[in-house]
């Protein structure tokens, strides 16, 4: 989304950038703006208003690789809400035995959609060590190619703003495939997890009776 934004800047929304502002900020300008949203098997669309089902909207979809559908299972509708959930709770969650928090660089960015060179990070942590720790977040199936993402942004935080340090990567998503298990099988320092979202509803008509 990030990307075809930058090159037709004419739908950005008033206030916001292409580069800094989070893909959520983007998607709630564009709703405002009078877009609309549509979800399909197989991606989910923003809709130029007055355009239908035009394609221009379908180019802007938190694209979902084939074998990726949901599931019947609840599960995040879409990414961005799975990567606030855990930015927001990125603190109580225990990867590797170590406690996490946000990155935040020099100029105050913090760690959600991380800009690089090489796109940008969904979640960067790091540890009371100084050691980094790259999120790659998949709101249902995680597909082969989450491993080369995650790689990639890795390779840049090492060679960048993580010198010296360690550099681990997690990915998370509704389920983790068999061929992705044995990929991450032979890399140590990346850490596989699948989330459960569950919900419950209780009867709530009963009056209170005050107490005199």
């Amino acid at each position: 989304m990030k990307e075809w934004l930058r090159q037709n800047l004419q739908y950005l929304p008033p206030g916001l950038d292409a580069t800094s502002s989070t893909s959520h900020q983007l998607w709630s300008g564009l709703l405002r703006a009078g877009w609309s949203d549509q979800e399909t098997p197989s991606e989910v669309r923003l809709i130029l208003p007055g355009k239908g089902d035009a394609a221009v909207g379908a180019v802007l979809g938190d694209e979902v690789s084939p074998g990726e559908n949901e599931t019947s299972e609840a599960s995040f509708g879409l990414e961005f809400q799975l990567r606030d959930f855990i930015a927001q709770n990125i603190g109580g969650i225990d990867i590797q035995g170590k406690r996490l928090e946000l990155y935040v660089d020099p100029t105050g960015r913090d760690g959600i959609e991380f800009p690089t060179a090489v796109g940008p990070i969904d979640i960067l942590a790091v540890d009371r060590a100084g050691a980094f720790f790259v999120f790659e977040l998949k709101r249902a199936r995680s597909p082969d190619h989450a491993m080369g993402q995650l790689t990639r942004y890795m390779g840049w935080v090492k060679q960048t703003i993580g010198r010296g340090h360690d550099v681990n990567g997690v990915i998370v998503a509704k389920d983790i495939s068999e061929s992705l298990r044995y990929a991450v099988s032979v890399v140590p320092n990346v850490s596989l997890f699948e989330y459960e979202v569950e919900f419950h509803l209780r009867p709530a008509n009963e009056v209170k009776e005050w107490a005199t």
